[in-house]
Order: C-alpha cells, then structure tokens, then sequence
C-alpha cells in the first residue's frame, strides 16, 4: 500500500467504531483537504497535491482493514434519513421534528426522537410529539401526544453490495389525551423490517414496511404500511455541503371492512448545515394521493443532530 509504513502513534482501530460509521467521503474530503475542511484539527494537512485519487481511496481502505472486529456496518451504508422511512443503520441521533397542516382543521405537531446505538448492531430509539390542534368545531387543544419506544437490530451489510438490512418492534403507549384528540387511547405493538440500498451515482432506495397490532381492537384495527424513500446526493464543490433531494411514497391500510389504502408522497430536500456534516436540516411537504376528502397536506421539517459524532455546537465551521 503506497510503501508506508504507519506510525506507532497510529490510532488504535482493533474495536474500529470509529473507522466503521464514518462513511468513506469523510475520510476521503480529509485526506484530500486536511483536517481544516470537516473542522478538525490543522495538523492533519491536505495530501490532495501529492496522492492521488486513487491512492487516497487505498489510504481509506488500508485504514479500513485494521478493524479486526468486521460486524460494525460500514459508514457507507448509512443513507440520508427521511421524515418516514425509517433508516436500516443503527445511529445515534437526536431528531427534533415539525409538521404543520396549514389546511382546516389546523395543527401543529412537534416531535423529539432520541436513537441511541447499542453495540455493533443494535439501537434503541424513544421518541414522542407534543400537539396543538384544532377539532372540527374550532376549539384548540394541546398537550403531549403517544409515546413510542423502539428497538431495531442489523441483521445482514455488506459494504461490497451496498445493501444493509435490518428489523425490529416498537411499543406506542396511550399517553395522549383521547378525549381531546392527542392520542388514540390503545396501545400497539409493532413489527418492521428495513432494507437500504446504495445505487449508482450516489442514490440510494430504503424501504421500510411493518404491521401494527392495537391490544384492543374495538377502539383501533389492525393495519400494515409500506414506505419507500428514494434520493441521491450531490456533493457542493465536491467536498462541501451535501445536498438530498429525497421523494418517499407512502402507503397504509387498515384491517377493516370497507378500509381503502391510503397514499402519499412526500417531496423533501435534505442539506447538511455543519461542516463535520453532524446536523442536518431536512424540509418536505407530505400530499395525499387519496382520500384527499379527509386527509390534508401538511408542511415537515426536520433538524437531525448526530450527537456521536460530536457537540450540537462543534464542528460547524472549516478551521
């Protein structure tokens, strides 16, 4: 590899958390740039005028295989999240989420889901909304909403393949006031697979389909959704913000007599906001193709903070 020999001071990688959840174009742009283009350090300097490209992709390679642990999923597999589609890489995140229906009834939800890594593959996640809405008389009512709380875990990546697929359950809990429509009064069980996959040219597809099991069926059925989020990035000045066009279709059908399936799509931009690429700002409206009658659209946006990788407040600028 390039006739080096790497220094005795050189980072130990044997549990490689670190050189596993970075996808490779951050070691890459740092390689390339110096430490100073993700707001590192200034000692580590720009090798863009003595490597190449393709040395500096062995470079990240070399480093790659002195993980000796291999069941981390690789960094490259961890797609832009969506607003639905939920992602198959286990993170640690923190994402604070708002979405407005402007169309009567009016109302607003704000959301907070904290998603913790646990292990190589595993991740737990908590999450819930706080609401005010408007019923059909024009009354207004807020309060906290139902709260969820999820466990999913990697079950097949490959980096070569660019795929990664995962599964889980989750619990949503009745803790929303039903009288005053904050929540849906019955707790569900729920059961979710998740697939990602890296496309040609930087796109990707991920699909997220799963079954809900209300414990009191008289008050909610059973009911199964589909959700596919589909995006590719572009790099600003190759190594600058990143920008996702992201467009996901949305399916849902209950278990009841006369249920249709219901459908939406959901245009979104995601940007990336700090030069370490750790906060991200993800705007989208969701439109329904169906049942537009009863269903309206609403305004989303999302600023997703990825806290493992460093402070809300860090790494915002190039040094």
């Amino acid at each position: 590899m390039l006739g080096f020999e790497p220094p005795a001071s050189f980072p130990d990688f044997t549990d490689c958390p670190v050189s596993s959840v970075e996808p490779d174009d951050m070691w890459i742009a740092v390689v390339h740039r110096g430490g100073r283009v993700r707001g590192l350090s200034h000692i580590m300097p720009a090798f863009e005028e003595v490597l190449t490209d393709a040395e500096i992709h062995r470079v990240v390679q070399y480093l790659h295989s002195l993980c000796a642990e291999p069941r981390w999923p690789r960094g490259n597999l961890n797609f832009p999240r969506a607003f639905f589609t939920e992602k198959a890489f286990p993170e640690n995140e923190t994402v604070f989420t708002l979405n407005a229906a402007p169309s009567h009834p009016q109302g607003f939800e704000n959301r907070v889901d904290y998603e913790r890594r646990i292990g190589r593959r595993a991740q737990l996640e908590v999450g819930g909304p706080f609401l005010v809405q408007q019923d059909d008389a024009g009354s207004w009512s807020q309060g906290l909403g139902d709260i969820n709380a999820a466990i999913k875990y990697t079950l097949f990546d490959s980096n070569r393949r660019g795929s990664i697929v995962s599964t889980g359950g989750e619990v949503t809990l009745p803790t929303g006031k039903e009288t005053e429509g904050l929540g849906g009064g019955v707790t569900i069980v729920e059961a979710f697979g998740l697939y990602g996959q890296a496309l040609p040219h930087d796109a990707f597809v991920q699909v997220h389909a799963g079954f809900e099991w209300p414990t009191d069926r008289d008050v909610e059925p059973n009911s199964m959704y589909w959700r596919t989020a589909i995006g590719k990035t572009f790099a600003q000045n190759r190594f600058g913000r990143m920008w996702t066009p992201m467009v996901e279709i949305l399916s849902a059908r209950e278990f009841a007599h006369g249920a249709k399936t219901e459908w939406d799509l959901v245009p979104q931009m995601q940007m990336t906001l700090s030069v370490f690429q750790h906060i991200r700002l993800d705007v989208g409206v969701r439109l329904p193709v169906n049942e537009r009658q009863t269903r309206s659209k609403s305004v989303l946006a999302y600023l997703l903070w990825d806290w493992g990788d460093g402070g809300f407040f860090d790494l915002w600028r190039a040094h």
